[in-house]
């Protein structure tokens, strides 16, 4: 089986895979329960300052050492406006506010669907959160190699705008 999840959540039955419009996907024998797997929502921010973009050096996989823009994942329950801001503050010590979204970016095969803002510090100091080794500001035209398959995209939606077209 394809799946993570072995075991029926409402029965405790174990799950089978049955072609459900033309996909594998899990399914219960036993109760009939069908399970489709949902994407991961997550918030990525560009947080901009004089020509400067902030990045944080992972502290996690994936990309664990590599530097990437602050991001997270949405919680259950919390708006993706309140993840991105959230993420920002646990990651770098910034207060942001919001700016725009930039865009939804997702790819077949991609489990993790990407919102993606951009924000301006309210307050606070950059400073390293628990899963971040480290925060620095780098100049757009010298950005590290960036480590995600739609950092590209993003990074070049963000210049768009930023030069008004």
């Amino acid at each position: 089986m394809t799946s993570p999840i072995r075991f029926c959540q409402h029965c405790g039955g174990t799950l089978r895979e049955l072609s459900v419009e033309g996909k594998s996907r899990p399914h219960c024998p036993a109760c009939g329960h069908i399970v489709f797997l949902d994407p991961k929502l997550a918030a990525v921010v560009l947080v901009e300052q004089e020509k400067r973009l902030l990045m944080v050096r992972r502290g996690v996989e994936p990309a664990l050492g590599r530097w990437a823009f602050p991001s997270g994942y949405v919680n259950r329950g919390e708006t993706v406006e309140d993840a991105a801001m959230r993420e920002v503050e646990e990651e770098t010590g910034l207060v942001v506010r919001l700016s725009g979204l930039l865009g939804l970016y997702s790819g077949a095969g991609f489990p993790v669907v990407l919102a993606a803002y951009h924000a301006e510090i309210v307050d606070g100091t950059p400073r390293a959160g628990s899963d971040v080794q480290e925060v620095r500001w780098f100049e757009v035209v010298d950005l590290p190699p960036l480590p995600f398959p739609h950092d590209g995209r993003i990074l070049s939606d963000w210049q768009r705008l930023q030069s008004g077209q």
